[in-house]
């Protein structure tokens, strides 16, 4: 039983960390809308994944969407960009966005 409370103990305080960390030169990538990027070029869709559980015990939805969200910045510098639209919602710990030249 004390194996079973430490694993779920375990499981509950990973859950909560923050794994995915932002590059700094993400900090300035804008998540916009469709009608944002007029005259900006689009470069490429990227798709990112993260955990969504650990073990048997499921992360909360707002985190796996804010680590998604930095994963979605971090891809769009590494892709040139500076600009990113979700292209779907959140899901099983995946999401694809759109990316974007707006200067």
């Amino acid at each position: 039983m004390k194996k079973l409370s430490l694993l779920i103990l375990i499981a509950t305080v990973a859950s909560a960390c923050t794994w995915v960390k932002t590059d700094p030169s993400a900090e300035d990538v804008v998540v916009g809308r469709e009608g944002n990027v007029r005259g900006c070029e689009k470069l490429s869709e990227t798709n990112v994944k993260v955990a969504d559980s650990v073990g048997p015990i499921s992360r909360s939805d707002e985190k796996v969407a804010s680590e998604l969200l930095t994963l979605g910045k971090n891809e769009a510098v590494n892709l040139g960009g500076d600009t990113i639209i979700p292209k779907t919602k959140p899901e099983d710990g995946r999401q694809t966005f759109i990316v974007y030249s707006c200067q």
